[in-house]
């Protein structure tokens, strides 16, 4: 990963860098905000602020990078990122 994108995550929030781990997985928003226990409007102001702070263009960079950090972008404790039988990232 690209170590200005890695310093970059260091802007975001524990609950952004939540969100932008669970995005790996690829769900639309209302599954998101389910799995997350918030509002969907508030996963589009997450992501809307993170796309901001990270300089990325659309949702599907933001996937891109989350898929290429796992490891780093979820929180401190937070769920690992694991490779489900159809080769998409599940949270575990």
């Amino acid at each position: 990963m690209d170590h200005d994108r890695s310093r970059a995550l260091d802007a975001l929030t524990p609950r952004e860098r939540e969100v932008l781990g669970v995005l790996a997985a690829g769900e639309g928003n209302r599954a998101l905000a389910r799995r997350l226990g918030i509002a969907e409007r508030t996963v589009k102001a997450h992501l809307t602020s993170i796309t901001r702070k990270l300089g990325l263009r659309s949702r599907i960079e933001a996937v891109i990078l989350a898929r290429e950090c796992a490891g780093d972008v979820r929180p401190q404790g937070g769920p690992r990122p694991t490779e489900g039988v159809n080769g998409m990232t599940s949270l575990a």
